[in-house]
């Protein structure tokens, strides 16, 4: 390089790969703040699916763990960053462990033969391409594999190496997984709104269906008082007073009672119906009808 060309050609060169360098520097710092932008929406997300479910777990009876208390099925916790993370002694000798996060990282290079052929570091030249110009087989950030070593190396390597997390795929498995807890959540908050007693029913219906129900068995409990006024055990005021207001009433506050208890989801906005209306027409209906109606066949039979 003796021309003035040739010095202008460098330049030129340099100054593309300065720009390179900077618009590189731009992406990945895009790319930085978009996973923490993600990060935080996802801490968020899952801070109010946490408190939702505690809100769950304190209607139906569950206490929520006490803090410091594993959760059963989790996975453990790791190290938080800066901490040192000791790694497994080859055959090689004691290995210093690595920081798993700072200016430095972690690079596998194995500690016996390569599986591949290549002799082990020792054998041939040492230090990467920039030891071993020309040599299309030497790397500047060779790879780990199985059985290798980490080792400290300064200047980090800009793509996932083998055994390293993606933290894009890893906030994307995250996120899918939230989504799958919203959808498993929304079914319980489904089936929380579903009451005990004929949850396929509509609240009108159930309702009837106790009422009548009630009244059914005040209706068998007047006729025990007829056949019990028939042989005199039982007098007719006593038994008219009991079939027009007695076992109506009892009828009416079991029905209501049923409801309230068995009738009622476990998650509701309001006080559920339980149609008052309904129930004093039917129990205080059935049971006089039922009454005339075995006078009428008692009668026929005659």
């Amino acid at each position: 390089m003796s021309t003035f060309e040739d010095y202008a050609a460098l330049a030129r060169h340099l100054a593309a790969r300065r720009q390179a360098g900077e618009q590189g520097a731009a992406a990945e710092s895009a790319r930085q703040r978009d996973l923490h932008a993600a990060v935080d929406y996802l801490d968020r997300r899952l801070t109010a699916q946490g408190q939702r479910l505690d809100q769950l777990g304190h209607t139906i009876g569950s206490p929520p763990p006490p803090p410091g208390q594993p959760v059963p099925g989790a996975a453990p916790v790791a190290p938080t960053s800066g901490a040192p993370v000791p790694t497994a002694p080859t055959s090689g000798g004691p290995v210093a462990a690595a920081p798993t996060s700072g200016g430095l990282s972690a690079v596998g290079v194995p500690s016996a033969g390569r599986p591949d052929g290549l002799p082990p570091p020792g054998a041939g030249s040492v230090g990467g391409a920039a030891a071993a110009p020309g040599r299309p087989e030497v790397g500047a950030y060779p790879q780990g594999s199985p059985g290798e070593t980490a080792l400290a190396v300064p200047g980090g390597v800009p793509t996932p190496r083998a055994g390293e997390l993606d933290p894009a795929a890893e906030l994307e498995s995250a996120r899918r997984w939230a989504d799958e807890a919203d959808r498993l959540g929304q079914q319980v908050e489904l089936l929380a709104q579903r009451p005990a007693l004929l949850p396929s029913w509509s609240p009108m219906a159930r309702a009837l269906a106790v009422y009548l129900g009630c009244a059914g068995v005040g209706v068998l409990l007047m006729l025990v008082m007829v056949l019990a006024s028939g042989v005199g055990a039982l007098g007719l005021g006593t038994l008219y007073t009991w079939m027009c207001a007695g076992l109506p009433a009892v009828s009416l506050i079991a029905g209501w009672l049923i409801l309230g208890r068995w009738g009622t989801p476990a998650v509701v906005v309001g006080t559920p119906p339980r149609y008052p209306l309904l129930g004093i027409l039917v129990c205080f209906l059935a049971v006089p009808l039922a009454y005339c109606g075995y006078l009428l066949m008692f009668r026929a039979l005659r």
